[in-house]
């Protein structure tokens, strides 16, 4: 018996030999009927990338990222007229939130809501069917042309105006009255506040500006009222107005916005140039540093 038991041992410790000598490897595994077999070798690796062909990568990734976010979420515009001002200036350079407005039902979790009255908003010029002959002009074609205005009237509000008052719905609209005028020296400042303006009421939410003497009626050049002294806004349309009542082409004057022509709602001045001031003298950079409206950079649009 002992000598049994001292073979058994010796076997044991041989096999237990063997087993130490084959050291894992991640080349080896165990198939289905429990043999160890080698691995298959990896696919061959192909020639490394050049930095080139990484920049090339990479930049072609940013482009559709920028695509992307230009076509669903923000798109950068200029304010090229004075019809918003002193709200928004000529030479502000705006970020357009389209998100906000999408078409279609919002869902709760997303940033979405429907076009409320006092938001500004960015859209395509839809046409003046009163006076065709305006839109001949190469920055007033419609549908390509980009306009910024207010949304004073939603969809099935009834629109009246008798001076520089604005009824909806048979109540005088809050607005905050400024008095200002244009400078003489140039159109493109911004507007010259005549009085220190009184404090808006709680319920004025945002600031319009009309000259200190009214101008002649211009009833008869407001072509969607003629022969209406008020107007119904039809659905899925908005009434626009500028913040500049005195010089703006709006609702007034060529009718209403389709939603469908709604790019989406002004957020903040991303950059502000005073195209009114004069060239420094020091080239483009120097214009660039002095004739940049610092304190408008980067404000909210409301």
């Amino acid at each position: 018996m002992a000598s049994n038991r001292t073979t058994d041992k010796v076997t044991t410790e041989a096999a237990a030999t063997q087993t130490e000598a084959k050291p894992f490897s991640f080349s080896r595994f165990i198939n289905r009927n429990g043999h160890e077999k080698e691995a298959p070798p990896p696919p061959a690796q192909g020639p490394p990338k050049t930095v080139w062909r990484e920049y090339f990568e990479s930049a072609v990734v940013t482009v559709v990222m920028a695509l992307f976010g230009m076509t669903f979420i923000v798109q950068a515009v200029k304010v090229p007229t004075g019809s918003m001002q002193n709200t928004i200036t000529i030479g502000d350079h705006l970020l357009v939130n389209k998100f906000i407005f999408a078409p279609g039902k919002s869902l709760p979790f997303l940033p979405q809501r429907e076009i409320q009255r006092g938001d500004i908003i960015v859209f395509k010029y839809p046409g003046n069917k009163y006076d065709p002959a305006g839109d001949t002009r190469p920055d007033n074609t419609p549908i390509l042309t980009n306009y910024v205005k207010r949304v004073i009237g939603l969809p099935g509000d009834r629109i009246r105006i008798e001076g520089n008052d604005v009824i909806v719905n048979g109540e005088i609209l809050p607005e905050h009255r400024i008095v200002a005028e244009e400078r003489r020296d140039t159109d493109k400042a911004a507007l010259a506040v005549l009085s220190p303006p009184t404090d808006r009421a709680p319920n004025e939410k945002y600031d319009v500006y009309h000259k200190p003497v009214p101008p002649p009626s211009d009833r008869g050049e407001r072509n969607a009222f003629e022969g209406k002294d008020e107007l119904v806004v039809p659905p899925a349309s908005y009434f626009v107005m500028g913040d500049n009542r005195d010089n703006s082409e709006d609702s007034r004057f060529w009718g209403f916005v389709p939603r469908d022509l709604v790019i989406g709602r002004a957020m903040f001045v991303y950059w502000s140039y005073d195209e009114s001031a004069p060239p420094t003298g020091y080239g483009i950079v120097g214009d660039f540093f002095k004739n940049t409206r610092w304190k408008r950079t980067g404000t909210l649009v409301k």
